[in-house]
């Protein structure tokens, strides 16, 4: 099951550039059952290294606009680091049924943007490009706290508000989520909140999966896989807030403290 996982879930990012986290979260906690905080981190170094090997086939092609890429890391990273430290304040026993339900209010918010209107200006990004620093930063707080974001929000902050084309768009955009990724992924690895078991076998489907996505890319209509991808993920996304809140509800309530003994009468003095 997570060679298929890992495969299906590859082959989405070699297509489109998105679904990393969007889809590997909620399959290694829903399905997989890993702790929220291990499941962000195991798909942290899974999308990284997904990206890595679709990244040459974007830089061949020259679809990277390196300027734009370096302006969104400069505000992602801070973000990242905010995530990140965000999630390991919550990730405690106590308190895992309520990051669950915050990745998925987040993984199902960032996925229906996708369906709001476009407001497209693309000559903004071309005339005020310093604002990219601080559209990224909310981009790489989600990143840091649920492995999300960097794709779908990432591509279209870029698609609507750059004047670059979908293939360049979709090139930076995976830079963009590999280097958030390989930041991200140092910082879990150093937590211990990786799971290496569930990861080597995610990549062992995984590699095959991307390299496919990539070689039949421009093949396939991204506009509407990218739209299925979505939907896919909004589901996934309600899936763990409801799984998040049914826990919550169902956790005991902390016993009340037992009241202190009265102390002991003083025995009456016997008769001499």
């Amino acid at each position: 099951m997570h060679y298929l996982i890992g495969f299906v879930i590859a082959l989405a990012m070699g297509l489109t550039g998105i679904g990393g986290g969007s889809f590997t979260v909620p399959a290694l906690v829903l399905i997989v059952g890993l702790p929220a905080n291990t499941a962000v981190g195991t798909a942290f170094v899974y999308a990284g290294v997904m990206r890595l090997i679709a990244a040459p086939f974007y830089l061949l092609g020259k679809h990277v606009h390196l300027r734009y890429l370096w302006l969104l890391l400069q505000g992602a990273i801070p973000g990242l680091f905010i995530g990140t430290y965000l999630l390991r304040l919550l990730s405690t026993s106590a308190s895992s049924p309520v990051v669950v339900v915050v990745l998925g209010v987040l993984l199902t918010a960032s996925s229906s943007i996708s369906f709001a209107r476009p407001l497209q200006n693309p000559q903004f990004a071309h005339k005020n490009p310093h604002w990219l620093r601080w559209f990224s930063l909310p981009i790489g707080v989600e990143a840091g706290f649920s492995s999300a974001g960097a794709g779908i929000l990432g591509t279209l902050l870029l698609l609507n508000y750059s004047e670059m084309p979908p293939a360049q768009v979709v090139g930076t955009d995976l830079l963009f989520g590999l280097a958030l990724a390989v930041i991200g992924s140092a910082f879990h690895w150093q937590f211990g909140s990786i799971s290496g078991v569930v990861l080597k076998q995610l990549l062992a489907g995984g590699i095959p999966g991307v390299l496919v996505g990539c070689l039949f890319a421009r093949k396939v209509p991204a506009r509407k896989l990218k739209v299925a991808i979505a939907v896919i993920a909004i589901f996934a996304g309600l899936q763990l807030v409801w799984n998040g809140a049914r826990a919550v509800i169902a956790q005991p309530a902390p016993a009340a403290a037992a009241p202190k003994a009265a102390p002991a009468a003083p025995s009456p003095a016997r008769a001499e």
